[in-house]
């Protein structure tokens, strides 16, 4: 039964995010998905709540909805559709609600698996992967590659991270560089290191290169 739901659950995010170009298509949530179950495996989270939550989490984001209260509505009725327990669709719920990163201004995780699904969330955001979803963001936004005179936000509201001005290049400062710090599972941990890594040493590789030195 519970893989009837999500087999469900891939088939409903599949037509949502069918022509995403934002870096936020079906193949992210996949990767997300993979590495919330690997991570519930070594931390010992509920791999079903973990998987079908790592499905659904971008179906609920506010950047693709009217506001964050839509989105947990639109999947509070899907899940409505679906034969798992009321504590099930609730956890699933708490878990969504605290995914993502709106600026740094997201409430921290409660439950194991909300950490497992956020971390897993934020790993698709680092390495080569984070750093060609991050560019095609940006294009997608209308954002600048990278203004030389443009410094990264500091301090930002929600609403100023989604809908102020940055560049691609801002954005590693902003959010991507700050995520192995802010993992929540040794797992998670232990997986951002080296694709943090793999971000410094783009970076550096892009201002040598932007500088004409390379």
């Amino acid at each position: 039964m519970k893989q009837t739901v999500i087999r469900n659950g891939e088939n409903w995010v599949k037509t949502i995010f069918a022509e995403d170009s934002t870096g936020h298509d079906w193949y992210h949530t996949d990767r997300v998905r993979k590495n919330a179950v690997h991570i519930a495996q070594k931390e010992g989270g509920d791999i079903f709540i973990c998987e079908l939550a790592a499905l659904l989490h971008d179906a609920a984001d506010d950047k693709f909805n009217e506001s964050e209260a839509a989105g947990i509505e639109k999947v509070s009725s899907w899940l409505d559709s679906q034969e798992i327990t009321s504590e099930e669709k609730e956890t699933v719920l708490e878990v969504i609600r605290t995914v993502s990163f709106k600026g740094g201004n997201n409430e921290d995780p409660v439950s194991t698996e909300g950490k497992i699904v956020q971390d897993a969330d934020r790993l698709d955001a680092l390495g080569a992967v984070g750093i060609a979803r991050t560019f095609m963001y940006a294009g997608a936004k209308g954002d600048p590659m990278h203004l030389p005179e443009e410094r990264p936000r500091e301090q930002m509201t929600k609403e100023e991270y989604r809908q102020g001005r940055s560049t691609a290049v801002n954005h590693f400062y902003e959010k991507l560089l700050k995520l192995r710090d802010l993992m929540k599972t040794k797992t998670g941990r232990e997986l951002a290191e080296e694709r943090h890594e793999y971000l410094e040493a783009f970076l550096h590789q892009f201002k040598e290169e932007w500088a004409g030195n390379r």
